[in-house]
């Protein structure tokens, strides 16, 4: 599988990490950052899946 285009990046140029190495714009870790360019579509929802999960933990 390609790389997922139409996926866009959950970046808001908000680049910061909290204690927990969390970016605190788009709520992704160093990890899911450092893989997005590579991810595919299957990996890029998975990412954002977590990324609703700590919405929902922040409250």
């Amino acid at each position: 599988m390609g790389r997922a285009k139409y996926i866009q990046s959950p970046c808001v140029m908000i680049c910061t990490l909290d204690e927990n190495d969390i970016c605190v714009g788009c709520l992704r870790s160093l990890e899911e950052i450092g893989r997005w360019p590579d991810a595919n579509t299957d990996e890029r929802i998975e990412i954002l899946d977590r990324i609703t999960e700590r919405c929902s933990d922040a409250g």
